[in-house]
């Protein structure tokens, strides 16, 4: 068995579809690699990952919004197609066992969706940790 791990940002927002009576959450992720080049010029190299995740936990859905970065894990699958242009093209297709937030960008930490607190299993409900801004007492009242 193979298995690809992954981390890299969604290029769109995902896409949930019921096929043969079983939910997948399509998305596409992107990592680019900076390097320089023989003559030390500066480049880049994006790598596109399709990923599809076949699972009854759509509850993470609306947390994969175009930017949010994620860890992924699965089987890959290559793909060939014809391009227009008569050769034929390739594509890095995975086969998601699980997936994690990691965050988007931009994001302020503990902000809503595309936070980095969810996962494919965890829960979505509220929590009992307080933020920085619900503290109400005075903080230069310290217990010690």
């Amino acid at each position: 068995m193979i298995k690809l791990q992954a981390i890299g940002h969604l290029g769109k927002d995902c896409v949930t579809n019921v096929v043969g009576g079983k939910n997948v959450i399509n998305f596409s992720i992107a990592h680019t690699e900076k390097f320089k080049d023989a003559q030390g010029n500066q480049k880049e190299k994006t790598t596109w990952v399709e990923c599809a995740y076949w699972t009854d936990r759509t509850a993470i859905a609306p947390y994969l919004r175009k930017g949010t970065q994620v860890y992924v894990d699965g089987t890959p699958e290559l793909r060939t197609y014809p391009k227009n242009d008569g050769t034929t093209g390739a594509s890095l297709n995975l086969r998601v066992a699980s997936v994690q937030l990691l965050g988007g960008k931009g994001d302020n930490a503990g902000s809503g969706p595309g936070n980095g607190y969810a996962s494919a299993g965890s829960s979505q409900g509220g929590s009992s940790v307080s933020q920085a801004n619900d503290i109400t007492e005075p903080i230069d009242d310290l217990p010690f």
